[in-house]
């Protein structure tokens, strides 16, 4: 509204009377400023009043407002008024007057709209254009790890375009989002996102995500709240068949065929048929394929890569294979049949493909790739895949692939020049020299007509690979080998030649591999600063080299201090050497005077005593493993390392956290008192995980209170007695705990409700020969969190009816263990693979009759990677381990006893029929007549276990041993 006041004023300005839409113009509440005066403007103070009145240079807002030059410069009425009226929020428009007037205005998300608003309906373009580049600015923001518009807001700006019909801010917020979903998904607003954004965002060609899951959870998420808010509109089905199924791991998919069912029927339905679908592609990739190429549309086959993906996840998916090779193809060959058809034969032979011919994409943002847990995928033809469609590729973990040998390693990471870290872990063999008693062993031949490596003049697909400069692998810095039994000490003689940046390498159960080939390592590799040969030959030799000098370093270094100093010990950060018998109480006392950087060791199972601990200079642990040790006195050690996060002591029958002997009193030998240590603990640590044993009581876990705030994973042992208030009052002191694992400990079903219904972050449970008595009460608590559940020894009254229940209240596990619940049946079979698809890991040992009359139920848990089937009825037939091995994909470790045969005996696979295992015992069990019938005349035998067959297979053989021990 604008009106004449007749007052004498100069022409060259105008007075602007703002106020809110509810205000009346003749309100009392007035403040007047000017724009001769704008530096000194107190928005907060002005912004107190009603109304404010602003006297404004007439000539300055007409020539940056198209509305005011409209208004008083044209030909109406109005261009001779020198008092407007202008009903608009205050805020923004004085923000837009600053503005105007040369002024900085900061635009947020907060203000985003209002400025907007206010700049398109004054028309000041220049602060139009300037919220149009800000949000372009925060929309194109390419890093996840710190995105700067925020899920609500983003909703907000989406909302106004909406309304607004403004095409330029539905494209930015819909690519955002698009490209930003996996953080968005993590956000408690992103519940709120309206459907239609949503919907177009999965559909946005730049959606970026790293795994096919992700975006599976996030509509499973999102679908889950807004049922049961009533707020999804019809047709959400089509926002559910966006989801590549063919792209997502086994395991998961499984479970989300479960959950599908009580959510939503349709992807149920859905999830069904693709599981029918991956298990035939897995099985027959080469069929599948050609009929895929003939006539199908291949974007549900494809993995979603755009121009800002960095982190590629394929890990759990045995059907890859294809859909790999299809996803790095051009667009023209996904709708193109004809193209299709042109490179029909190169994709039924992946085997034999030559990459370097292959019309295929580049994706320079890659930086890391998982392909673990593939068994159908040919690691070779991956990395020819991935040396030219992923040039920037820096991570690659490629887990428990058995077949492929270290000797490849070195020729196909030529290809690679900027790759710093590789994880090659396969399961660590249980034939551990150290850990189990050999009755014989024979190690099998390497097959006929396995792909190996021939000569370098003889490289079927590249021969010119062997003649690359050893340069190109100088940025390999951590390279996990872990389980990989076939390594020799040649082989780590190339990798060391190979990789002179090395300054991180897991050996970890490299059985194989000698005292003298690691001690090379460690003197040729002078940047290696963590070394983990747990369970291996690791001895005086490594220890000499750790201790012997490092070269080429400063002269400055005081006389007394240059030993410990320039040492290759001194210089590292993490050394596990659990398990290594092989290493003196001497040898081990000097090399630990010498590690004075070191923040993570591991010394399980060695022949550690105090004195060695004593003369440990290091103030840096994070993170201690001292567990089966004759370790007495840690008081002194914990008082030095304040930043101690996780401590493993189970095993240590002499050590006592509260440090008292047999007879209740102090040793003499301790430099700190139970009280002093408690407190210092408690005073200086903040630890996340603790496993302990002997000595841990309720009263050692008072004392820990302050220490164990943001504890994540209890675990305490044999020897250790939490008591019944200590497990009451242990949600309290750790609220946050993920992973409580007890044995041998007095429980009840009030303290088991407790944990269930206050540890809501729980997603480990092992409740292991425990006293006490509980029920089928103690779950009856939903526990959607809990992944991982092992009850042995403690549900000998669990029937089909409570393990019914159990798949009602824990519906997502993917790990069960059952021991002693003899009341199962074969029913029991039917009741898992149903409540739980999805299970990776299922341990059944003398449960009943559940295997009586065969398992045919159980192989509908299709994602198993690991089944262990003891005394749980006669009925598994002979070829139950080739079947089961052809028949599940991703199986790779089993555990069988003869007891449950049901012709006495079972079919070992040779080893091509092997398919993705890794390795299998067999326990034998020998009757034994019990000591309590001896009068009697009718003697009763028991089995008793006398002797484990365990089939070991890696990249060259199959190893059969038989040992004493039931593993």
């Amino acid at each position: 509204m604008a009106t004449n006041t007749g007052m004498d004023e100069d022409e060259e300005f105008v007075t602007l009377r703002c106020m809110e839409d509810d205000v009346e113009d003749d309100a009392e509440d007035v403040i007047s400023i000017s724009t001769a005066e704008i530096y000194k403007w107190d928005l907060t103070s002005i912004l107190t009043h009603r109304i404010v009145q602003i006297k404004a240079n007439r000539n300055r807002i007409i020539q940056m407002s198209s509305y005011f030059s409209g208004l008083l410069s044209g030909s109406f009425s109005e261009s001779c008024l020198d008092l407007v009226s202008i009903h608009w929020n205050a805020q923004s428009f004085l923000s837009v007057l600053r503005f105007m007037f040369g002024y900085y205005v900061e635009i947020t998300s907060d203000n985003f709209i209002l400025l907007y608003e206010a700049a398109l309906f004054f028309g000041v373009e220049s602060l139009l254009l300037q919220c149009q580049l800000w949000l372009r600015e925060v929309t194109s923001s390419k890093d996840p790890l710190t995105p700067k518009l925020q899920v609500d807001a983003l909703i907000r700006v989406w909302k106004y375009g909406v309304e607004h019909a403004n095409d330029l801010i539905l494209h930015l917020c819909t690519s955002y989002l698009a490209r930003n979903l996996k953080w968005a998904m993590l956000c408690d607003s992103f519940l709120d996102v309206p459907y239609q954004l949503l919907n177009t965002c999965i559909q946005h060609p730049e959606l970026t995500i790293d795994s096919e899951k992700f975006l599976c959870d996030a509509i499973l998420l999102w679908l889950a709240a807004n049922i049961r808010k009533n707020a999804i509109e019809d047709g959400c089905t089509g926002m559910l068949r966006q989801i590549r199924c063919n792209c997502l791991p086994l395991w998961f998919l499984a479970v989300a065929f479960f959950l599908g069912k009580r959510r939503c029927c349709f992807f149920a339905e859905f999830a069904d048929e693709n599981i029918d679908a991956i298990l035939q592609l897995a099985g027959h990739p080469s069929i599948d394929v050609g009929n895929i190429c003939a006539d199908c549309d291949l974007s549900c086959m494809q993995i979603r890569l755009t121009e800002f993906t960095k982190k590629v996840d394929l890990s759990g998916c045995p059907q890859i294979r294809p859909i790999l090779l299809l996803s790095l193809l051009p667009p023209l060959y996904s709708r193109d049949i004809m193209e299709r058809k042109k490179f029909k034969r190169p994709l039924l032979n992946l085997q034999y493909l030559n990459v370097d011919h292959l019309p295929t994409l580049t994706f320079e943002a890659v930086e890391e790739v998982d392909i673990s847990n593939c068994p159908m995928l040919d690691l070779e033809d991956a990395l020819k895949c991935f040396s030219k469609s992923f040039p920037s590729l820096r991570k690659l973990r490629a887990v428990n692939y058995v077949d492929f040998g270290t000797e490849k390693l070195i020729r196909l990471l030529a290809r690679f020049p900027l790759l710093c870290n590789i994880d090659l872990t396969v399961d660590v063999s249980p034939l551990i020299p150290a850990k189990v008693s050999v009755v014989s062993s024979q190690p099998a031949l390497s097959p006929l007509g396995s792909r190996e490596f021939p000569n370098d003049d003889h490289c079927p697909w590249d021969a010119s690979l062997s003649n690359m400069s050893r340069r190109q692998l100088s940025n390999i810095t951590r390279l996990t080998l872990q389980g990989r039994s076939d390594i020799a000490d040649s082989d780590l003689r190339k990798i060391t030649k190979s990789c002179a940046s090395l300054c991180y390498l897991n050996l970890n159960g490299c059985m194989s591999v000698t005292d003298s080939g690691i001690s090379f390592v460690i003197l040729n590799c002078i940047l290696l600063r963590s070394i983990l040969a747990c369970d291996t030959y690791f001895g005086q030799e490594s220890i000499s080299a750790l201790c012997s000098g490092v070269h080429n370093l400063e002269d400055h270094v005081e006389p007394q201090a240059k030993k410990p100093l320039h040492s290759f010990a001194s210089k590292f950060h993490t050394l596990h050497i659990g398990g290594c018998m092989g290493v003196s109480e001497a040898s081990l006392s000097e090399l630990l005077s010498q590690t004075l950087m070191i923040k993570s060791v591991s010394l399980r199972e060695t022949h550690l005593v105090d004195d060695a601990l004593n003369r440990f200079p290091g103030c840096s642990l994070e993170m201690l493993d001292i567990s089966e040790t004759k370790v007495l006195a840690l008081a002194h050690l914990i008082h030095r390392n304040p930043g101690l996060k996780c401590l493993k002591a189970r095993g240590c029958k002499h050590l006592s956290l509260n440090f008292m002997d047999a007879e209740g009193r102090e040793p003499s030998n301790l430099a700190y008192s139970s009280t002093e240590l408690h407190s210092e603990l408690g005073k200086s640590c903040q630890l996340e995980e603790i496993a302990v044993g002997w000595g841990f009581s309720f009263f050692s876990l008072e004392s820990l209170k302050p220490a164990i705030r943001s504890l994540r994973t209890l675990v305490v042992g044999l020897g250790g007695s939490l008591g019944h208030d200590g497990l009451r009052l242990l949600p309290a002191f750790s609220p946050l705990l993920e992973t409580l694992m007890i044995y041998f400990q007095v429980i009840s079903d009030s303290l088991v409700i407790n944990i269930m219904k206050t540890l809501r972050k729980l997603q480990v449970l092992a409740l292991c020969y425990c006293f006490g008595q509980i029920s089928s009460l103690s779950f009856q608590i939903s526990m959607p969190n809990l992944r991982n559940l092992k009850l042995e020894r403690v549900a000998a009254w669990m029937t089909n009816t409570d393990l019914i229940i159990l798949t009602q209240n824990c519906p997502n596990l993917v790990d069960l263990s059952l021991l002693g619940c003899r009341l199962l049946n074969p029913e029991s079979q039917d009741i898992i693979s149903c409540g739980w698809p999805g299970l990776i890991s299922l341990h059944l040992e003398d449960c009943g009759e559940v295997t009586a009359h065969g398992v045919s139920s159980l192989m509908n848990c299709r994602a198993l990677e690991d089944l262990l089937l003891r005394h749980t009825g006669t009925g598994i037939p002979k070829n139950f381990i080739v079947l089961m091995a052809s028949e599940m994909p991703m199986l790779r470790k089993m555990s069988l006893d003869i007891c449950d045969a049901r012709y006495g005996d079972f079919d070992i696979p040779d080893f091509s029929d092997r398919c993705f295992l890794s390795y299998v015992k067999i326990a034998r069990c020998k009757l034994q007549r019990c000591s309590l019938d001896l009068h009697k005349l009718d003697i009763h035998k028991t089995p008793v276990h006398k002797e484990t067959l365990l089939l070991v297979w890696d990249s060259k053989k199959l190893t059969r041993a038989v040992i004493k021990e039931r593993l």
